[in-house]
């Protein structure tokens, strides 16, 4: 997970839609406010696991990835578990040398969070997963990223609803992460090898990990018609 990766709202300084809605409420401040909603939904170390996690899980029980190292090992050596810690100190791959590791498969998020154009707004995900090798650190695989769902033209994600049920951006950020999650397995499928021993279950925990999110901004005195830190109420669903 990449300093600065998120999440990150574009939704209301880039949209002009939106104007009349927010009355007094300046874009900047309406994009902080859904912001930290966006940080409440998803934490940054469920994110990167659920790729990891996902994309393991779907490989084929065939070499090479019968013979991957413990990832809790891995996780141990390389201090992952600190990926809520802003910024977050770069790994050093040579560390997982001694686990017998020759070879690293590397997932990095660059950017996430909600975006609108024309009144219409998405989350959105972008990141390359690589795999290079320890000695003399050569790639040999490359595989950039980029799901959007404004571009793609999803539903509508109405930046007030999520407002007020921030997990409307969490499932917005699993679909996106079981698609990138797939794209990497049917990329790393080896071909014309016999099946191996069957890699162990790493099930994927849906549970929020206890690590405070890091606001950077800091806030601004609340609009008189709003509470603290909320968005407008989102328009009534048509009947």
């Amino acid at each position: 997970m990449e300093d600065g990766a998120g999440p990150r709202s574009f939704v209301f300084r880039e949209d002009a839609a939106y104007g009349d809605k927010l009355k007094k409420l300046e874009p900047v401040e309406a994009d902080r406010r859904l912001t930290v909603k966006l940080q409440q939904a998803v934490t940054r170390f469920e994110i990167s696991e659920r790729l990891r996690v996902n994309t393991l899980t779907q490989l084929p029980r065939e070499a090479p990835w019968t013979a991957t190292v413990d990832p809790a090992r891995v996780a141990s050596v390389l201090e992952s578990f600190l990926v809520e810690e802003v910024p977050a100190n770069a790994p050093d791959y040579d560390m997982v040398a001694p686990l017998g590791a020759d070879t690293v498969v590397e997932f990095v998020v660059q950017e996430y969070g909600m975006r609108s154009k024309k009144g219409h707004a998405g989350a959105f995900l972008r990141g390359y997963g690589r795999m290079f090798t320890l000695d003399g650190r050569s790639e040999v695989w490359r595989h950039p990223f980029s799901v959007d769902q404004v571009e793609s033209g999803a539903a509508h994600l109405d930046p007030f609803k999520v407002g007020k049920d921030p997990d409307l951006f969490r499932q917005a950020m699993t679909l996106m992460l079981d698609q990138v999650a797939l794209d990497f397995v049917k990329d790393l499928t080896p071909r014309d090898r016999r099946g191996g021993p069957t890699l162990p279950d790493h099930p994927i925990s849906s549970s929020p990990d206890n690590v405070a999110p890091v606001l950077v901004e800091p806030p601004k005195p609340p609009e008189s018609d709003l509470a603290p830190g909320e968005l407008p109420d989102p328009d009534p669903d048509p009947t």
